[in-house]
C-alpha cells in the first residue's frame, strides 16, 4: 500500500512571534518551528499500517521554503521512505484552495492508495486542505478520523462526531483522510533512523503559480486596557447600572 502523508511546519507553542514593522507578517527568522501536531499522528498511523502489512511505502510531502526540510528529515528519521518538497515561498497566509492545488499536482502523478493529512494546522487551523485534495483527485474522503482498519481493497474508519458520538464508515480506495490527534502514540526518531534519513531521497519540485483567493491585510498583537469605574447613586441605580454593564458591555446576561 502506497501512503502519502502531508506534513506542515508550524511555530512551536512556546515560540516568540515578533511582528514586522509593516504588520504584514511575523519575523520568521525568530520563530522556532516544529512538526504540526496532528500531522505527527498521521505519520505514525501510516507507518503502523505499512508495518502491519509488512510492505508498502510511506512518502512525506511538505510545502514551503527550504526551512521545512527540518521536519521532512524528522519524518524520514521516524521511518518514512522518501519525501517530496514542494518548494514555494509561504510568507503570509496561503488559502486552503491554493495549498490543496499545489499538493494535488504533486500527488496525482504518484497514484497513492491513501493520503493522510492532519485534521488541522496549529497555526491557521482551517481544517480544509485534506478534504479539498480528496475532491480534486476524485477520492473517497473522511475527516476527523480516530481509528483505521484496512483490508480487501477497502478501508474502514472511525470518525469523531459532536457530543461524544462516533461513526464507522467504509470507503473504497484510493481515499483521503484527515487524522485527529490522539489515535496513536507517535514514535521518536531513533539514532539509526536519524543517520539513515540523510541517505533518503527528498525530491524538490517547483509548482506552477496558483492564484490565491484570500489575502492578509494586517496582523497585530491585541491590546487590552484595564480601567476602574465607580458606580454611584442609590442602591436601585447601582443595580440598574450593573445589570446594564453585564448585559451590554460584558455580555454575561
Amino acid at each position: 500500500m502506497k501512503i502519502a502523508v502531508l506534513v506542515k511546519q508550524v511555530p512551536g507553542a512556546e515560540s516568540p512571534l515578533p511582528i514586522h514593522s509593516n504588520q504584514k507578517w511575523v519575523d520568521e527568522d525568530a520563530v522556532a518551528y516544529v512538526m504540526n501536531e496532528s500531522d505527527n499522528y498521521a505519520l505514525e498511523e501510516a507507518l503502523q499500517i505499512k508495518e502491519a502489512n509488512s510492505e508498502g511505502e510511506v512518502v512525506v510531502i511538505s510545502l514551503g521554503p527550504d526551512r521545512i526540510q527540518k521536519v521532512i528529515r524528522e519524518a524520514l528519521a521516524k521511518g518514512a521512505d522518501r519525501a517530496i518538497h514542494i518548494q514555494i515561498d509561504t510568507v503570509g497566509a496561503i488559502d486552503p484552495l491554493a495549498t490543496a492545488s499545489h499538493f494535488a499536482d504533486a500527488l496525482k502523478e504518484e497514484n497513492f492508495d491513501l493520503i493522510f493529512s492532519g485534521l488541522q494546522s496549529d497555526d491557521f487551523g482551517m481544517a480544509q486542505t485534506g478534504v479539498i485534495i480528496g475532491e480534486m483527485l476524485g477520492m473517497a474522503t473522511a475527516s476527523l478520523v480516530m481509528a483505521i482498519e484496512t483490508g480487501g481493497g477497502k478501508i474502514k474508519v472511525k470518525r469523531e462526531l459532536e457530543a461524544g458520538w462516533f461513526q464507522w464508515v467504509s470507503l473504497s480506495l484510493p481515499a483521503s483522510l484527515t487524522i485527529q490527534s490522539g489515535l496513536n502514540t507517535p514514535r521518536y526518531p531513533s539514532l539509526k533512523g536519524i543517520m539513515g534519513a540523510k541517505k533518503k531521497e527528498i525530491k524538490v519540485v517547483t509548482p506552477n503559480p496558483v492564484e490565491a483567493n484570500q489575502s492578509l491585510e494586517k496582523i497585530y498583537v491585541p491590546h487590552s486596557d484595564k480601567q476602574t469605574v465607580m458606580i454611584e447613586g442609590s442602591v436601585d441605580q447601582m443595580v440598574e447600572k450593573l445589570i446594564h454593564t453585564f448585559r451590554n458591555d460584558i455580555k454575561v446576561l
